[in-house]
């Protein structure tokens, strides 16, 4: 029997292997439990909590260390982080509609969320850091959207920037947007590229963490994970609300056809905010062949 270490237990596979899965952790109810914690061992710089409320709850977001983004997936919220309040934060009903909104929340800040709709999905990713300053709110009108690739080259794909390289006020080391692919199928973080290195001017550390979705909701995709001087990496089936933590190596994912993927992405970064990729060698020269993806490469920066 072969064993690869997972954190989310051991899945026995007929009589032939059992598999250890780390870097995928699946659908499941988090009670409002981080889904990645502090200090988490595989992605230390990343934090990701899921929180659903109904009408006229209230949940208190504290993360010590570590600067957050509250965003509703779906539904609103009031949020009241220090002496501010922000109210109706997400107009939303699914994410397939409208734009997102979010409230930036300082390091070890604690802030309270209502809910002001029928029900709210919010997102809570942050970031490690130790630097305090103010909360902001960021708006509709304040995303910065990207749209590259193309149907022929199947990287048709839009980014929304909720916390990118223009944020509404200051922050530490967190990059926050939404990614969808454009139309049914198709690939997205390709050329394969990755930034576990302090490498500069060539590379950034940043832990990752995506958090998925699939329109149809029993669509699905892979997300492929190989390690920097491997042939072979891992492949990982990853399925409506699939949670992916990226620690080392190259990672494009795939939609399959007839499906439209989004991710919720958290970016962290060791010694800098702004991220700089490392496209590998084998298929940097795709760069020229995909049309607009170098604006998209700037906007992380």
């Amino acid at each position: 029997t072969q064993s690869i270490k997972i954190t989310t237990g051991i899945r026995n596979y007929g009589t032939c292997c059992k598999v250890e899965l780390n870097m995928h952790i699946p659908h499941h109810d988090n009670h409002n439990k981080p889904i990645v914690d502090r200090n988490d061992g595989r992605v230390p710089l990343c934090f990701f909590n899921i929180v659903k409320l109904n009408k006229g709850e209230t949940f208190n977001s504290q993360v010590e260390g570590y600067e957050t983004c509250l965003v509703p997936a779906t539904g609103s919220i009031d949020v009241s982080v220090g002496n501010e309040t922000y109210e109706q934060v997400g107009k939303r009903l699914h994410i397939w509609e409208g734009d997102p909104e979010g409230v930036y929340v300082p390091v070890g800040v604690a802030a309270t969320m209502r809910c002001v709709s029928d029900e709210a999905e919010v997102f809570v990713g942050g970031a490690k850091h130790d630097e305090v300053y103010e909360p902001f709110v960021v708006r509709e009108n304040d995303i910065d959207p990207v749209q590259y690739g193309s149907d022929d080259t199947k990287t048709h794909r839009k980014i929304k920037h909720i916390l990118g390289q223009n944020p509404g006020g200051q922050v530490g080391r967190l990059l926050v947007s939404e990614l969808f692919t454009v139309g049914a199928g198709g690939w997205s973080g390709f050329p394969p590229h990755k930034h576990d290195t302090d490498h500069l001017p060539s590379e950034t550390r940043h832990d990752e963490v995506y958090n998925f979705r699939f329109n149809p909701e029993h669509g699905f995709g892979a997300q492929f994970l190989t390690k920097e001087g491997e042939d072979y990496g891992d492949v990982y089936h990853i399925r409506n609300s699939s949670t992916i933590l990226l620690e080392k190596g190259y990672h494009p994912c795939v939609a399959a056809p007839g499906y439209e993927m989004y991710y919720f992405t958290i970016l962290a970064g060791l010694s800098q905010r702004p991220l700089i990729q490392n496209f590998h060698s084998d298929h940097a020269y795709q760069l020229e062949t995909i049309p607009g993806i170098k604006d998209m490469i700037n906007k992380f920066k």
